[in-house]
């Protein structure tokens, strides 16, 4: 299970409603953080998602309104007794960019599909994949899927008629199959896979196809929706989505739904952002700061 907090929403300004881009998925209690905007440390606070449980900070894009909250963060951290590097992963130059930062451990993302097959992190299981979008040039900009692992669940009633108790449960998902009496029980007979939960974060992004490739099938896409469609002329000068393409890039990845982030401050109200994206994908909302989301 994954509980998601928006610590910010906007795009590259504040505005009084709205902080620079932040996302805290929290699993088991500790937290991943999805960009980390300048003042991410006070939105923890404010919002009850505590900073000392930071497993991993993940940054899209090497552009201030996405990483400049990290400092704070770790002062806050180095002030509070921490010692333990913390993980950063984040395209080619984090390591210029956190040079001074000794709490950090810092890991440089490649675009190459090759090394992104796998993990890059874990996390109470959990599993952390980084993909390329198309944000300017140069292929340092990246997204982010959170898979939650697959999990076993017993019928429980199928379970004790066959009788199975206590430490039994556990042997049989070792070993696949357990002599009850004179009967073997197969653990598929007993119980099912549930399907675990997956969360894609696009960074900035215009549409494309890396992107609806990696929210295949997901079970909330947050995808950058920085303007609406009248708009799109400075969408493209400034290589960002719109909320129309943010639609588009759900319906064409089957994702059951979809958040507007990283909104223009020139929207003092998302409403004709949500409006364009329904038209395309009904099952949308539009991100707010404080907003919170189980999955």
């Amino acid at each position: 299970m994954m509980d998601i907090t928006i610590l910010g929403s906007a795009a590259s300004s504040p505005t009084p409603a709205r902080s620079l881009p932040s996302i805290a998925c929290r699993m088991d209690g500790d937290v991943l953080l999805l960009d980390c905007g300048e003042g991410t440390q006070r939105q923890m606070m404010r919002m009850g998602v505590s900073y000392s449980k930071v497993q991993a900070i993940l940054i899209s894009h090497l552009h201030l309104d996405h990483y400049l909250g990290v400092f704070g963060l770790l002062e806050t951290l180095r002030l509070n007794g921490r010692t333990a590097p913390l993980p950063l992963f984040g395209p080619a130059g984090s390591s210029r960019v956190f040079a001074r930062s000794k709490l950090l451990d810092i890991h440089e993302l490649e675009p190459s599909a090759a090394k992104l097959k796998k993990p890059i992190f874990s996390l109470n299981e959990h599993d952390v994949y980084a993909f390329p979008v198309e944000h300017g040039t140069g292929g340092d900009s990246f997204g982010f899927s959170i898979i939650e692992r697959d999990r076993r669940r017993f019928h429980e009633q199928k379970a004790h008629a066959a009788g199975l108790r206590g430490p039994m449960f556990s042997e049989i998902q070792k070993t696949g199959k357990l002599k009850v009496g004179a009967k073997t029980i197969k653990l598929d007979d007993i119980s099912y896979l549930q399907a675990g939960k997956k969360l894609v974060y696009s960074g900035d992004t215009i549409h494309c196809k890396t992107l609806v490739k990696a929210a295949s099938a997901a079970d909330l896409l947050i995808h950058d929706s920085t303007f609406d469609e009248s708009q799109r002329e400075l969408a493209d000068e400034k290589s960002h989505a719109t909320a129309a393409d943010a639609a588009r890039a759900a319906k064409e990845a089957g994702a059951k739904q979809l958040l507007l982030f990283h909104i223009s401050g020139r929207y003092h109200d998302a409403a004709p952002l949500l409006e364009e994206a329904k038209k395309t994908f009904p099952n949308t909302l539009a991100a707010e700061d404080g907003m919170k989301i189980t999955l």
